[in-house]
């Protein structure tokens, strides 16, 4: 492929083989040119298609008071030269003549002759995008200052339209699309600036070192909002942006919409005065807060989303609008009710507690939050935040330990019957996460306060006494489930009989599920048990790695356990032997549960990755 200074080269040392005489056109004894040729004083280029065989390939380029040939050793090397020294020509042509020329239509007119040229050449190199651009950005940039500049920005732009539907654009011509965005919402030609815009989305890497092109993304979206239809066209926009894949080919795509978003918000909101008043201009801004809960509806969107979000990114006036408020708590709802631990576990980073930055959990906390929503409004959502936390595969004991300082929000919002909140309450009193006789009362007020609080703490009474029933009376050291048997079936039996004393276990082919691991966890004495070829899975494998230290051997084999509920196996220390045949077994896992378990003697990994 020709670079932009090959014409140069070519003109200087090729081979010349007919010249007439010219004062002009100098040639050495070698017959190289002694001097670059101008193209303005090429007067015609063209290929000659019929030679004798001694001088095929060749290239005549005629000049004033004469001609010269230019061979090529082979059809496509001759061409390149052809149409490069055509596209050259043009382009000088076209850049005198854009800048230069007073008359508006006849500029524009022209224009789309070089956008046609440029978008027709067969050439594939680097001044064939950038050439056009900077006459494109020389005509935006002139008379920047004159009241008709935006009308004439506008018909620039779309005259220019396949040009920037099909090269990207730099920072320069970024910030004049921008300004006209902003100058002209209503009037910027929207459809014209829509590919370029997507293209600095999907493939800009950094906006740190590129400000004009977010700000370019911003104004666009801004100007989109501004219409009648602005929140459909958002929303349109949105959607064009990820695909009509079940996810978006673009990875960068998502983290760049969410930048930019948060970029606008913060812009706006910070340094005003608080509380926050609500402005009449406020509705231009509300549409990036909108843009982030419309990428909350697309599943593999909601992981991004929430990885930025982690920790509040957002300013305190932002926070304290109402409606802003609303939208973020639409997207937290989201991230709370995802399965996927890398979306919910983002409103509670490790230390959930820290003061600064915060976490959603403190922002939300409805004893004294930062998101300016109703009383009712914040405890549902901080339950459903909790709820999405307790449900998955983190321990729960050492969350709630690290929730602890909130115990005031538990309370609160266990006071409008969330279940969640109640639950959290109810494992706080059971693991003695709750430290002190008079917290503990507080607990159980506020459990007793209402109805459903009231039958929690009966049923957690019931569970206690059981317990200590099982653990003081004792009961058989082995037993076994016979086939088919499920989860309620072990849940009556450990709740009918005192096996306090249970050591051994055998659930194999039965039909338990994790579920039950709620009812194995309340058996202190197990020291062995067998889950062979059952549904047990991740989740149960993780709350007994929790809550049975003791366990020695362990038999998953032919359960749908993966890597995620296996390498919670390193929470026991005293486990000798294990059976992980024909599991989601990985070697990367394998090794680290190994590695992690010193006491570890016989283990069976047959029908795995890691066999």
């Amino acid at each position: 492929m020709p670079k932009s200074n090959l014409i140069d080269a070519i003109m200087k040392h090729t081979k010349l083989y007919e010249v007439s005489i010219s004062t002009n056109v100098p040639v050495s004894p070698s017959g190289l040119l002694e001097r670059p040729l101008s193209y303005s004083c090429m007067q015609e280029v063209y290929c000659i298609s019929r030679w004798d065989p001694a001088r095929k390939y060749c290239l005549r380029i005629v000049v004033p008071h004469g001609s010269l040939l230019l061979q090529a050793n082979d059809a496509y090397t001759r061409d390149q030269w052809y149409y490069s020294i055509i596209w050259k020509r043009n382009m000088i042509r076209y850049r005198n003549f854009l800048t230069k020329t007073v008359r508006k239509e006849v500029v524009l007119k022209e224009l789309k002759n070089m956008v046609d040229f440029a978008m027709t050449t067969p050439l594939q190199d680097e001044s064939v995008t950038r050439a056009p651009l900077q006459i494109l950005t020389a005509l935006l940039s002139e008379n920047k200052d004159d009241p008709d500049w935006e009308e004439w920005a506008e018909n620039v732009t779309s005259t220019a339209a396949p040009l920037l539907a099909e090269r990207g654009v730099t920072g320069e011509l970024c910030a004049l699309l921008a300004r006209l965005c902003r100058h002209r919402p209503r009037a910027a030609p929207l459809p014209a600036l829509a590919p370029p815009v997507r293209r600095v989305l999907t493939r800009n890497v950094d906006f740190g070192k590129a400000p004009d092109a977010r700000r370019f993304v911003r104004d666009y979206i801004s100007a989109l909002s501004a219409h009648n239809s602005g929140a459909s066209l958002v929303r349109r926009f949105v959607a064009v942006t990820h695909g009509s894949r079940a996810a978006c080919p673009h990875p960068r795509a998502a983290p760049n919409l969410v930048a930019v978003a948060l970029a606008a918000l913060d812009d706006y909101y910070r340094g005003q005065d608080m509380p926050h008043h609500c402005q009449q201009d406020e509705h231009d801004v509300l549409c990036f807060a909108d843009i982030l809960e419309q990428m909350c509806e697309y599943e593999d969107w909601v992981v991004v989303v929430g990885s930025v979000l982690q920790s509040v990114p957002l300013c305190a006036g932002a926070l304290g609008c109402a409606r802003v408020s609303a939208r973020l708590a639409a997207v937290l709802r989201a991230l709370a009710r995802d399965p996927r631990c890398a979306a919910h576990a983002s409103v509670a980073p490790a230390c959930a507690a820290r003061p600064c930055p915060p976490s959603w959990l403190r922002a939300a906390a409805p004893s004294d939050p930062a998101l300016a929503l109703p009383a009712q409004d914040l405890c549902q959502l901080w339950g459903a935040m909790i709820e999405g936390l307790l449900n998955c595969c983190c321990k729960r004991k050492n969350f709630l330990q690290s929730m602890s300082k909130q115990l005031p929000d538990f309370l609160l919002v266990a006071l409008t019957e969330h279940p969640a909140a109640l639950e959290a309450l109810c494992l706080m009193l059971e693991w003695e996460v709750a430290c002190g006789e008079q917290t503990q009362l507080e607990i159980i007020a506020a459990l007793q306060a209402t109805e459903l609080g009231h039958k929690y703490y009966k049923e957690l009474c019931e569970r206690q006494r059981n317990l200590q029933k099982l653990q003081s009376v004792g009961g058989p050291r082995q037993m076994a489930l016979p086939v088919r048997a499920t989860d309620a079936d072990l849940s009556a039996l450990l709740g009918s009989g005192a096996l306090g004393n249970l050591e051994c276990l055998s659930l194999a082919f039965t039909c338990v599920t994790s579920a039950c691991a709620h009812d194995l966890i309340k058996l202190p004495s197990l020291r062995y048990l067998n889950l062979w070829a059952t549904k047990f899975g991740d989740s149960g494998v993780q709350l007994i790695a929790e809550h049975l230290p003791r366990l020695q051997v362990l038999n998953l084999c032919e359960t749908p356990v993966s890597d995620k509920g296996i390498e919670a196996l390193i929470g026991l220390p005293s486990l000798r032997r294990l059976n992980l045949n024909s599991t989601k077994l990985s070697a990367e896992a394998f090794e680290t549960v190994r590695r992690r378990l010193p006491h570890l003697q016989e283990y069976d990994v047959r029908y795995t990755e890691a066999w």
